[in-house]
């Protein structure tokens, strides 16, 4: 996150003597991104953070590719993956390409016996139903309907969930999260014309210090694979640290909408970038305010990306037949446009009620079985109707 925060303890220079109160000194961690030349932190560890007791065999969580190549408008419902009590196991892949994974989970029980670190990918998990607590060692960040977590690559953490029923759209970006630069002066603050602010950010508190010695399991991904470590120190030791580089909050219901006499693109919902994606939010709204305005979106042919919508709630005044959780993949090459019916009758309306994470990615996504398993085989001739 572009902006400093801090917790805890911390010397007052760094790279400094840090004892504890037995005399032995602290052990301090740089995480860094991008080498040494972007976004870092500085913590402080109760331990060091490379006591591995053992290490177990790798497996494959590689998302199994059923369509690699395809042009057709497709419909995934999304509310038909079923729940298990895992949350990695939740995780299921249905849309991917070499820039970003897009999974949907539905996990029933809390992470209490293993930590998770993704080593190769920053996480946004949208939390579409569900309450708890994002733990790490930076703090904690409570969560709710609409949040967007977004977890930087290696950071360990773990979720704590309030009750059995969670539904959870996720993003693995191979490249950093960032707000989108347009937004941004040149101190990374976010400017005026920005539709949020940091006072929006929900950053971790309470940081709570694991002082602990024996055997803690961490998942660690990377490049597929899950690597199953034990380390012998709680991974969330941490006494305090500070830095730009850690996770944060954000609500889709804190997204303040951009309007217009006419219909705005949707470049106006960006609400995060990656490298070869955007990450957009539609919000309730006013309609555009000219006395001849056209509120549906027109029909659309875009050259140059795929467009992804996962539908979240509310009534989208384009497409028929919308449930809650469906995801409709609209490949680029072909035009997409409003449902028949539906640019007639959003003339007059005032305002809309919808609520969508949309995607935007500049490489083609690829489907799997995943997907498939869960594809509405009828959705691409649903404008003939």
């Amino acid at each position: 996150m572009p902006f400093y925060h801090t917790l805890g303890k911390i010397p007052h220079k760094r790279h400094t003597i840090f004892r504890k109160p037995d005399g032995n000194l602290y052990a301090e961690e740089l995480v860094s991104t991008e080498g040494f030349s972007n976004m870092y932190s500085l913590i402080y560890h109760a331990y060091p953070p490379t006591i591995v007791k053992a290490l177990g065999e790798p497996y494959s969580v590689e998302p199994k590719i059923a369509l690699e190549k395809h042009l057709k408008h497709t419909s995934l419902v999304g509310f038909n993956i079923q729940p298990e009590d895992d949350y990695l196991k939740s995780r299921k892949p249905v849309l991917v390409n070499s820039d970003l994974h897009i999974s949907l989970a539905a996990p029933r029980q809390s992470m209490t016996d293993y930590f998770y670190k993704n080593s190769q990918a920053d996480e946004v998990v949208f939390i579409h139903k569900g309450t708890g607590t994002l733990k790490t060692g930076f703090g904690k960040i409570k969560f709710e309907y609409g949040d967007y977590l977004v977890i930087p690559r290696g950071t360990i953490y773990q979720l704590q969930f309030d009750t059995e029923d969670n539904r959870l759209f996720i993003v693995e970006s191979f490249s950093p999260i960032r707000t989108p630069k347009r937004y941004r002066n040149q101190f990374g603050q976010l400017m005026e014309h920005s539709p949020y602010c940091e006072r929006d950010i929900k950053r971790p508190q309470d940081l709570e210090t694991h002082d602990e010695k024996g055997d803690f399991k961490v998942l660690i991904k990377k490049q597929g694979l899950i690597y199953p470590y034990t380390y012998g120190t709680h991974p969330f030791d941490f006494v305090g640290w500070d830095g730009y580089h850690y996770p944060w909050a954000f609500s889709i219901h804190d997204f303040e909408p951009i309007t217009g006499r006419l219909h705005q693109p949707p470049p106006v919902h960006q609400t995060f970038e990656g490298h070869n994606f955007v990450i957009c939010s539609f919000v309730p709204r006013k309609f555009d305010y000219h006395p001849q305005s056209i509120p549906a979106p027109y029909n659309h042919s875009n050259v140059d990306s795929d467009e992804v919508l996962y539908y979240v709630d509310g009534d989208f005044m384009s497409r028929k037949n919308v449930v809650k959780g469906q995801i409709t993949l609209h490949p680029g090459g072909i035009p997409h446009g409003p449902h028949p019916g539906s640019v007639e009758k959003s003339i007059g309306k005032e305002a809309t009620e919808e609520l969508a994470v949309m995607i935007d990615p500049f490489r083609p996504l690829m489907l799997t079985e995943n997907a498939l398993a869960i594809e509405d085989p009828d959705y691409y001739k649903s404008w003939a109707e």
